[in-house]
């Protein structure tokens, strides 16, 4: 069967990851109600019921607020690591001793027959991560929620067959749009959020060429369109002499529906 990976919701209004192998089923993040996250799964035909675990990258609630719901409800463990948990224990509610799992930023474990690397990330949360899943021979990476990339993340996450690339605004639409200022400010900082233009640039500079595939997430309602982020993203990354119809395949994700699930 492989590596499985399908984004069942990405946005400001919520996002969850769903990603499975052989062995395991696992969501990454789960920040829509408990009811949402069931209906999309089973749009994908998997029972809320098999999943095994959630990771959390951070403790915005619109990375969290069905989390504590399915652990509850179906007895699955949350991994985050330790700041992450003081920072939205409250708004999940109470999850038992045993599903509470701590893991160490930059520091690879196990689960199951899945390698997780959670690595900084640059937002204004707690200790925010993004993720590097390995299964046999196949590298995901999900980044999202991120003001920048250094060197590290871009090393940390080169060689992935899929990305999930944060592609969340159009920098003069946000400009002029009915944003208050300070809001504005924080999303186009360091702690805040990648732009298209910071999208297309950053596959210019992990993209090998050999077919993978690139998401691009996390899009803003107010502040970009879907077409517009694929646009800006696409002459981008064919000024830099990439081919997206043979290097890379390059789509979207959705707030308001499941992608494809892509095979590995």
């Amino acid at each position: 069967m492989g590596f499985k990976f399908c984004s069942l919701s990405s946005g400001s209004s919520g996002n969850c990851q769903y990603v499975e192998t052989d062995n395991i089923r696992l969501l990454v993040d789960g920040g829509m109600s408990g009811k949402r996250i069931e209906t999309l799964l089973k749009g994908i035909e998997v029972e809320p019921d098999t999943i095994d675990c959630i990771l959390v990258t951070h403790e915005h609630i619109d990375h969290t607020k069905g989390v504590g719901i399915l652990s509850r409800r179906y007895d699955i463990p949350i991994w985050a690591n330790e700041n992450t948990w003081v920072g939205m224990e409250s708004k999940i509610g109470e999850v038992s001793d045993e599903n509470i799992k701590l893991f160490t930023t930059e520091k690879q474990f196990d689960i199951k027959d899945l390698g997780v690397y959670p690595f900084r990330v640059s937002h204004d949360a707690e200790e925010p991560v993004g993720y590097c899943l390995f299964y046999k021979n196949i590298k995901i990476s999900l980044l999202t929620d991120t003001g920048w990339v250094n060197n590290n993340i871009k090393d940390a996450i080169k060689g992935s067959s899929l990305y999930l690339l944060e592609s969340n605004h159009d920098v003069e639409m946000l400009k002029v749009g009915k944003y208050p200022w300070y809001l504005k400010k924080r999303i186009m900082s360091d702690v805040g959020h990648l732009s298209n233009d910071d999208a297309g640039k950053l596959i210019t500079e992990i993209a090998t060429g050999k077919g993978e595939v690139v998401l691009l997430g996390h899009l803003s309602k107010e502040n970009n369109y879907p077409l517009l982020a694929y646009e800006t993203v696409k002459n981008i990354v064919e000024e830099a002499g990439i081919d997206i119809n043979n290097d890379i395949n390059i789509d979207l994700t959705y707030r308001e529906k499941a992608t494809k699930v892509y095979n590995f």
